[in-house]
């Protein structure tokens, strides 16, 4: 039988999925490769991008590889869950993000060869050129809440006092 806490791991990872997977599908729908969409002028824009990277354009071109890596990492975390506070529902919704996150990217490696990332936000220059943080999508931002929320657990039961030993009478 699966227990609660997988559950709502499972269900947590579902939603982020369909979320991402909804949100591709509207960028893929609307946009043809490679178009940008300015919503908020020299800050924010919807774009098109391709990757068959990693985050920052590592590894590009090997998808493959980080599809591999990818299922690799789904195994690990999937085995060593209970090292991650995933018996506390704060832990087990930043475990359902990180599978959720790996999941969707992993489906688009595998079905179309490459991550379609969409939300893009930048600096435009006097000069006209822009100074941007990578392009990046649903998956990829639950990806980094997850392992944020796990750092902070891993921090926080690091840094809290033991509890004294009760005393035997």
């Amino acid at each position: 039988m699966i227990s609660t806490s997988n559950r709502r791991i499972a269900l947590v990872a579902l939603f982020v999925f369909a979320l991402d997977q909804f949100t591709k599908q509207i960028v893929n729908r609307q946009l043809y490769p490679g178009e940008e969409k300015v919503l908020i002028k020299g800050f924010f824009k919807f774009v098109h991008w391709v990757n068959t990277g990693a985050a920052w354009s590592l590894f590009m071109g090997h998808n493959n590889l980080l599809a591999v890596v990818a299922l690799v990492a789904i195994f690990v975390l999937y085995r060593s869950r209970h090292h991650f506070e995933a018996h506390t529902w704060l832990g087990q919704l930043a475990l359902g993000l990180v599978f959720g996150g790996i999941v969707g990217n992993l489906t688009d490696r595998i079905h179309s060869h490459y991550v379609t990332d969409f939300i893009y936000f930048y600096l435009e220059q006097r000069s006209g050129s822009e100074i941007g943080f990578p392009a990046f999508n649903v998956a990829d931002s639950a990806i980094c809440l997850g392992v944020g929320l796990i750092f902070i657990l891993s921090w926080k039961n690091e840094s809290s006092p033991a509890s004294p030993a009760q005393p035997s009478v």
